[in-house]
């Protein structure tokens, strides 16, 4: 068949399109690569961010869920349940408390969202030298710890948050040089019903101090990996809460034979943590199970999970149960309620000036009070 002008014209604009396609989709998928791996840095986006009250020492915090910060949108907000449920904006972690109390003493920085999303993404972004993150949240920069994360993740990538934090640490080496660090890590890896369960038929069961042995391995790494670098900097360690107080396990191991073992098999990750604490004038030890006994004491003698209530301001009284309202001691999560957090916060601040002499002003009750309930909506004042 003999082509007319038209068609041959035809032919060749069709030719053009499918080398722009080629051309252009190429580019586009190229730049959209580019965005998601070159985005802004931290550093850039902190620019951003107004300045940090100047005689604040720099505050940081190595751990799990036990210090994510509660009203962190992007995990949280796709879940109606967590932290809170209907109460989620009333509801406060403990470094959020000292965040919005002690701003002038300790700095855990500026809030905003930080790292992403993605395991794979943060290696290429780590490659090409860029802030590699991982997981993303919301929160205080300085706070480094997410839901669910275990002990290696102090140490190991993608995570490391021990890398991470010594990289900001860098940014401003001289607002760090007597900041603080606290490290509470340990629920996720042996704090569980299963290895509680182990523990009460045996104190030493093999499996469970396995896994105990490898964190205090792994806090250890990130504790001189941190004094190697900053020898002045003051470290909290936090030891491990006995989840056999946990409101969700009343019901189980109701005999003193059984939580004996239990306590017995926790103490090696406590006195593990105390050994490394001895080892250095600005280190502490923060006692989770002595601090909670002090308020709510603990199970009978005989096991049965009977418990004192703890008194908040003049008349609220808290209990060691689990609801959302703040009259829970948790919320109906599982995780530290309102209440927990703030009184956590209160003895976090004593051990600070107690040890370390830093003069934070103490963490009155009755401002406390007020914080948690400004509007009276409680029925705390």
């Amino acid at each position: 068949m003999v082509r007319t002008e038209d068609s041959k014209d035809a032919h060749a604009g069709g030719q053009d399109v499918v080398k722009w396609v080629f051309i252009l989709v190429p580019a586009l998928l190229l730049g959209a690569v580019l965005a998601i791996l070159l985005k802004p840095d931290e550093r850039v986006r902190l620019a951003l961010q107004p300045p940090a009250h100047s005689q604040a020492l720099r505050f940081a915090v190595l751990g799990d869920s036990d210090s994510h910060a509660y009203h962190d949108e992007l995990n949280f907000g796709r879940w109606p349940e967590a932290r809170g449920g209907a109460l989620r904006q009333r509801s406060w972690q403990w470094t959020e408390v000292l965040a919005h109390l002690r701003a002038e003493q300790l700095d855990p920085g500026p809030w905003g969202v930080w790292g992403t999303r993605y395991r794979r993404l943060a290696s290429l972004r780590d490659a090409l030298g860029l802030d590699g993150r991982f997981p993303a949240k919301q929160d205080h920069r300085f706070n480094l710890a997410y839901s669910g994360a275990v002990c290696a993740d102090l140490t190991e990538r993608p995570q490391n948050q021990t890398a991470r934090l010594l990289a900001m640490m860098q940014e401003e080496p001289d607002r760090w040089r007597q900041g603080v660090v606290l490290v509470r890590i340990g629920t996720n890896d042996f704090g569980g019903q299963e290895s509680l369960e182990a523990l009460s038929r045996d104190a030493a069961d093999p499996q469970v101090l396995a896994r105990i042995d490898g964190c205090v391995q792994h806090i250890g790494r990130s504790v001189q990996s941190v004094r190697s670098a900053w020898p002045q900097v003051r470290i909290v360690l936090v030891g491990i809460f006995n989840n056999a107080e946990w409101e969700r396990f009343h019901a189980h191991w109701q005999s003193p034979q059984a939580l004996a073992r239990i306590q017995q098999g926790l103490a090696r990750f406590d006195e593990g943590l105390k050994a490394i604490a001895r080892q250095d004038a600005n280190m502490a030890f923060f006692d989770d199970q002595a601090w909670f006994a002090a308020r709510w004491g603990s199970r009978l003698t005989t096991g049965l999970p009977v418990y004192s209530t703890v008194r908040f301001g003049r008349h609220f009284e808290v209990s060691n149960t689990g609801g959302d309202e703040p009259r829970h001691a948790t919320l109906k999560d599982g995780h530290a309620g309102t209440v927990w957090n703030a009184l956590w916060a209160q003895e976090l601040v004593a051990l600070l000036n107690q040890r370390f002499a830093l003069a934070i002003p103490p963490l009155g009750t009755e401002e406390l009070v007020r914080f948690v309930d400004p509007d009276g909506r409680f029925g705390m004042q």
